[in-house]
């Protein structure tokens, strides 16, 4: 450094002055936005019976549009679980959408017999509303009135002073009308006898035009037609060793035949991966008619797809059916996204897939595998329970219901025939314990003082409602169930009923995965969290922050 240069600071540094480099200008910052900024769309997909692993099963079979697109574009909380137990639908599609458990929002299983009135109790069902869509019907009589707390819909709605909407699609009326909340502007679910798609006057007195022509072609028609041929050469199919086996149910053999049904039987579209093809073109058909996502108050479509659950019950997850079913689906969800992209715009909406329970696999299944696994009887069960407990307390009839892993005695029963309670619930949990099938019983009311693990207390725990559900729950060993020997079913805590899919996709979701545990209740918390809403008033869940960095 030159003499001429160095002596300036020099000077400043004897007087101990301190010398600070020349700051650069400061950049102004942006105004604030106008607004706060959400998607114009949000949907919502249930895929119902969607086991975890499904996602990765069949990938090397699905395009680049559908599950791949999910896989790979999408943030995907792998290790996302059921926080209580019974697994069903209702519950699921309660707990993604309320944010808690059935403890807090009351829908403890499809139906069950009210511990207050003993009166059997459908989740959806309300007698004080009418079918709208076909002429009176019980198939149109319900709402959500059942469902104790709110839902991210009910909020959404509240947070845009009711202008953004919100619409429920599935052929099954818990799989639209629990999603959509107790505000929701439609939920519209399939009559299998007419083969409309309906809705109640909870919602509407009339169906809107553009539904009221759709149901006039009666596309379940238009499939019937096709017959149920497999996608691709049978023996290709990862599970091309499992069809015509006993243990899968009735018409086991593929393919199937589907024009005997036609102008005969709409329900039978149910059981066919066609009933998932119907579902979504209908959401598509919805988002057209009803201008989802065309303002600026964010929309939200709940949907959720039926026919992988009753394809599910009846074949089980190792057919070809099953299998048939996904790779069809992975199609019909190419489709979606790319109507979605079209209509809505890419980037500009919010999408996020999961599913309301697993699956086990058929004990026959197993069993020809040396693997373990057996059915058990609810109604051999209550038989055989009330046999023993009328000889020991002369009590006619001390169970009242045996049903969602539950026993619900008759209080007044036990009452009269001057027995006492607790002796007849020790006696009870004792002939439980004696099941075959059967690894313990539970006093429900004092769950924290069993041998339990500490899952099994707190799945329990979460799925128990003081006015609404049983006095004991009775856990099966792994791989046994409730049911038919042919086919499945769900309901338990394991994890292959519990571990669910969970991707989201879209707006402000950036690629990636975690393999930390996440819960269904984290759906409901995240969404809020992004859309910078409350969370539904009975929430538990935690926002999954890793997603994004958009909060």
């Amino acid at each position: 450094m030159k003499i001429r240069y160095l002596l300036p600071f020099l000077l400043l540094a004897a007087t101990g002055t301190t010398v600070y480099a020349q700051k650069k200008p400061v950049a102004r910052p942006e105004p604030y936005p106008a607004q706060v900024a959400r998607p114009k769309l949000i949907v919502g997909l249930v895929i119902d019976q969607m086991r975890w692993d499904y996602l990765y099963r069949y990938y090397a079979r699905y395009g680049s549009g559908g599950f791949k697109r999910l896989i790979h574009e999408g943030f995907s909380a792998e290790n996302t679980y059921i926080p209580y137990t019974p697994t069903y639908t209702a519950c699921g599609h309660a707990s993604i959408y309320t944010g808690t458990v059935p403890a807090v929002h009351g829908i403890i299983g499809n139906e069950w017999t009210d511990a207050q009135s003993l009166k059997r109790v459908y989740c959806a069902g309300d007698t004080t509303v009418s079918t709208v869509g076909i002429p009176a019907s019980p198939e149109g009589q319900m709402s959500p009135r059942n469902m104790l707390s709110n839902t991210i819909t009910d909020e959404l709605r509240l947070a845009t002073n009711f202008k953004g909407k919100v619409i429920g699609i599935s052929m099954k009326d818990r799989g639209s009308i629990l999603p959509a909340g107790h505000t929701g502007n439609a939920a519209y679910w399939y009559d299998g006898k007419s083969g409309n798609w309906i809705t109640s006057t909870y919602y509407m007195q009339q169906l809107p035009m553009w539904l009221e022509d759709y149901n006039k072609m009666k596309l379940a028609n238009k499939f019937y037609a096709k017959n149920w041929e497999p996608l691709y050469p049978v023996q290709t199919y990862v599970n091309s060793t499992a069809d015509e086996k006993e243990y899968e149910g009735r018409n086991s053999t593929f393919p199937h035949n589907l024009t005997q049904f036609a102008n005969r039987n709409y329900d039978a579209i149910r059981s066919t991966p066609y009933g998932n093809t119907i579902t979504l073109d209908l959401a598509k058909l919805a988002i057209l008619s009803e201008d989802l996502g065309a303002d600026q108050a964010t929309d939200f479509l709940a949907v959720s797809c039926s026919s992988t659950d009753y394809i599910g019950h009846q074949y089980g997850p190792n057919s070809i059916e099953a299998e048939d079913t996904y790779l069809r689906l992975d199609k019909d969800l190419e489709e979606f996204f790319n109507y979605l992209d079209k209509q809505v715009g890419k980037g500009q909406y919010l999408f996020f897939i999961t599913a309301d329970h697993g699956a086990a696999h058929v004990p026959g299944f197993m069993a020809e595998n040396r693997l373990p696994a057996g059915v058990i009887s609810d109604s051999n069960i209550a038989k055989g329970l009330n046999s023993s407990l009328e000889e020991q307390f002369k009590v006619k009839t001390a169970v009242r219901a045996a049903q969602n892993n539950q026993i619900l005695f008759d209080r007044k029963a036990i009452a009269s025939a001057k027995a006492d309670y607790n002796s007849v619930l020790a006696a009870a949990i004792g002939f439980l314990r004696t099941q075959e099938g059967v690894t313990d019983a539970v006093d429900l009311r004092n769950i924290a003082a069993s041998t339990l693990t500490d899952v099994q207390k707190t799945m329990i725990t979460n799925g128990y409602n003081a006015r609404r559900s049983g006095d004991i729950y009775y856990i099966l060993n792994p791989g046994w169930f409730n049911g038919s020997r042919t086919g499945t079913t769900h309901g338990n805590w394991n994890p292959y009923d519990s571990h669910i899919p969970l991707v989201f996709m879209g707006w402000h979701v950036k690629p990636g995965k975690t393999n930390k545990n996440h819960y269904m209740t984290d759906i409901a918390a995240t969404l809020a969290a992004m859309l910078r809403i409350q969370m539904p008033n009975g929430n538990i869940g935690e926002a999954i922050t890793e997603l994004t960095h958009q909060y």
